[in-house]
């Protein structure tokens, strides 16, 4: 269930007037992570650390979980456990490492998860998190994207709370009527357009990754970046809002607005159209899941209207920029694609960053592996892993292909 299906069933501790909310943090030195953490080292009187965990990054966790006594951190790669044991020495916080202790931490006993581990990798522990049934906030669209149905049903029967990170997703969520959705008319999800906005398919040939990770707006992963820039990000936030809002593909509309105020809408029968607008700062989506249902102060900057002075809007250009058709295809083609298109993306982006492939050849690599795999609808958690793993390596082919033909 959602948050606003949910808020009346429990009141969960907020930090405001009771006892500090005890806070996981999955991903905690990636750019989601270290945001979350700024706002609890702003109120430190409202939040208690659990567990936080880092893919690999040993110095900035070990840190992180010093400064903010955490009782648990773990790393994904084994071979660092070593390191991070050494690191939080007489530090009264136990260490761990490898997938499996990813899973621990989140199923530890916290109030409010942060799933910010970026991309599949990222499944398992949010899993975790969602069968406990915790407050959950999703920074990781790619689960859903891969396991959206088998994800939601999860959180179902656990009576776990999803609270959208992504700006698009918490701006609807902030403005979604859950006692008016019949009046609902359709979501619109809206894109700054990226870095490229207004290159031809030529100038994009030629894309750089530290080009397309220097984001015109915000303050993202590499990773993140670059699905921005080749709007796949969209795509996937397609994906995402049909199984968060359980809204209909074809009631999801995309429109690009290029200065990031109006982080999306949703539009009423009545002709109303309700937006959340601010800054374009993700710590203010993180706080507001932070403290839900109460608010806490940021130190982001205050949005000036009269300094912003016009808002644009666009139809996206499915032509330049193939991934959003992408998405949508196989949001239809049934529970298969959407894992298959993510894993693949997934394997293209860290190709194209490693100066393996052009910038265009990610959405040829993605289209390739769709066309390649055989539909197989996924029955279980297990079956999106295989179905992940599958993909990958036809990804990696592909992307052979295009590095042996230059």
């Amino acid at each position: 269930m959602t948050a606003r299906q949910d808020s009346e069933r429990h009141a969960p501790r907020t930090g405001a007037g009771d006892a500090p909310r005890r806070i996981t943090v999955l991903g905690a030195t990636g750019s989601v992570g270290r945001s979350t953490m700024d706002l609890v080292a702003a109120a430190p009187e409202r939040f208690r650390i659990e567990a936080l965990t880092a893919h690999r990054n040993v110095a900035a966790l070990a840190a992180l979980a010093r400064r903010f006594e955490a009782r648990f951190a773990a790393v994904a790669d084994p071979s660092c456990y070593d390191a991070l044991k050494e690191a939080l020495s007489g530090s009264g916080c136990e260490a761990a490492a490898g997938p499996e202790a990813l899973v621990e931490a989140a199923r530890r006993e916290a109030d409010w998860v942060m799933a910010g581990i970026v991309g599949a990798a990222g499944l398992p522990a949010t899993l975790a998190a969602v069968r406990r049934g915790a407050m959950v906030a999703f920074a990781n669209k790619e689960c859903l994207v891969s396991a959206g149905r088998l994800m939601m049903d999860e959180v179902a029967a656990s009576k776990a709370i999803l609270l959208p990170v992504d700006s698009e997703h918490n701006a609807i969520f902030q403005v979604f009527e859950e006692h008016n959705r019949a009046a609902v008319d359709r979501l619109i999800l809206t894109a700054s357009g990226g870095p490229f906005r207004t290159a031809d398919r030529a100038s994009l040939a030629a894309v750089t990754p530290a080009q397309a990770v220097a984001h015109p707006n915000w303050d993202m992963g590499a990773k993140i970046s670059v699905d921005s820039a080749t709007m796949m990000n969209k795509g996937l936030e397609v994906i995402e809002a049909h199984y968060l809002f359980a809204m209909p593909a074809e009631r999801i509309v995309v429109l690009v607005h290029p200065q990031s105020v109006i982080h999306s809408m949703v539009a009423y029968r009545d002709g109303s159209f309700l937006a959340q607008l601010g800054a374009p700062d993700m710590r203010i989506p993180i706080a507001h899941t932070l403290a839900w249902p109460a608010r806490i102060a940021t130190a982001s900057p205050v949005l000036d209207l009269v300094e912003v002075a016009r808002l644009d809007f666009e139809p996206p250009d499915e032509t330049r920029f193939p991934a959003l058709r992408l998405a949508r295809e196989a949001l239809a083609a049934g529970a298969w694609a959407p894992p298959v298109l993510n894993a693949a993306n997934e394997a293209a982006v860290a190709a194209f960053l490693e100066e393996r492939i052009g910038f265009l050849a990610i959405t040829d690599v993605v289209e390739r592996v769709l066309d390649a795999t055989e539909p197989a609808t996924p029955d279980s958690i297990e079956a999106v892993l295989a179905l992940d793993r599958a993909a990958r390596a036809q990804a990696e082919q592909a992307i052979r292909r295009i590095e042996a033909t230059g």
